[in-house]
C-alpha cells in the first residue's frame, strides 16, 4: 500500500514539475488582437468606443450579468473617461480609463482587473480607413505573471479572449453600419 502511494506521489510531483517547466517557457507578455472591416468612416465608429455608456450596445461583456453595477466618471467620453464594473463570476470587477483618444485613428485604455484575477493591461482600438470602410482593430496586451503562464499551459488565452473581441467587433459593425 505504501509503495502505491509513493508511486502516485512521484507521478504527481513529476506532473506538477512538468507543468511548471512548460509555464516557464511562456512569454513574459501577451497580446490578443482581432480586426474587422466596418463600412463606415472612423468618425462614425469612434463615438461608440470612446463613450463607455455606449458599450452596452455592442460589447460582449455587457450582457453576461444583467445585474452588473456600473460606475462612470471623468469626462463624458474620450480622454479621461472612466468606467468601473462589479459583477458576477462571468464579468468579475475592474475599471478602465481612456488614456489616449484620437478620433481619426486610435483609442488607448488602461484596463485593470480586480477579480476573478488581478491584471493590469492596455486595450487599444485603432481605426484605419480602407476605401469606403474602416479596419477596426481591438487589441489587449500586458504582462504575463507566473500564474498567468501556468494557466496558459491549459487555456489558450488568444482563442478565449479573441472570440470575445470578434463578437464585440461584429456588434460594433452591426451597430455602426445600421446608422
Amino acid at each position: 500500500m505504501l509503495k502505491a502511494i509513493a508511486i502516485i506521489a512521484v507521478v504527481l510531483a513529476v506532473g506538477i514539475a512538468g507543468v511548471l517547466a512548460v509555464a516557464l517557457t511562456k512569454p513574459d507578455t501577451f497580446r490578443v488582437e482581432r480586426s474587422l472591416a466596418v463600412k463606415a468612416p472612423p468618425g462614425a465608429i469612434y463615438p461608440q468606443v470612446a463613450d463607455f455608456h455606449r458599450w452596452t450596445a455592442w460589447s460582449p461583456y455587457e450582457g453576461r450579468d444583467p445585474a452588473m453595477k456600473r460606475t462612470f466618471g471623468g469626462t463624458a467620453a474620450g480622454k479621461g473617461a472612466t468606467y468601473a464594473w462589479d459583477g458576477n463570476n462571468n464579468v468579475g470587477a475592474g475599471h478602465m480609463e481612456i488614456l489616449e483618444a484620437n478620433p481619426a485613428s486610435k483609442l488607448r485604455i488602461k484596463l485593470d482587473f480586480e477579480r476573478p484575477f488581478e491584471g493590469h493591461n492596455t486595450a487599444e482600438f485603432t481605426f484605419v480607413p480602407q476605401g469606403d470602410a474602416t479596419l477596426v482593430t481591438w487589441a489587449m496586451s500586458g504582462p504575463a505573471p507566473f500564474l498567468s503562464k501556468v494557466m496558459q499551459v491549459f487555456i489558450n488565452m488568444d482563442s478565449m479572449i479573441g472570440k470575445d473581441f470578434e463578437a464585440g467587433l461584429a456588434g460594433l459593425k452591426k451597430l455602426t453600419e445600421k446608422q
